[in-house]
């Protein structure tokens, strides 16, 4: 089976009839991959699916959607194993000399 027989059975058994520019979805995945991180390529092949379905999309649209991404993920600055600034923790001072046994604490 190849690749465009699998999208086809695919879009039967999601029941979906879409034109899928499989070289422009892989192009994309590529770079995304390569910027960003790996497991960030299918992320965004779903969301510009989802972003072309939202906007009932015609051929021309998506390839604008993806050039979008595409030059989103080769201006990408961040590396890959970089933390999110959000997700980053703040220091927990040692307060390990302080005896906190008469502390009361809510629930």
């Amino acid at each position: 089976m190849n690749l465009h027989d699998w999208i086809d059975e695919l879009s039967d058994v999601l029941d979906v009839e879409a034109e899928v520019d499989e070289g422009l979805v892989l192009d994309l995945a590529k770079t995304v991959a390569d910027n960003v991180q790996k497991t960030a390529a299918p992320i965004t092949a779903y969301l510009l699916g989802v972003a072309a379905g939202a906007g009932a999309a015609n051929p021309e649209a998506v390839e604008r959607l993806a050039a979008r991404a595409q030059q989103l993920a080769e201006s990408w600055d961040r590396p890959a194993d970089a933390a999110d600034p959000v997700d980053v923790d703040d220091e927990v001072p040692d307060d390990s000399s302080v005896d906190h046994s008469a502390d009361l604490y809510e629930d």
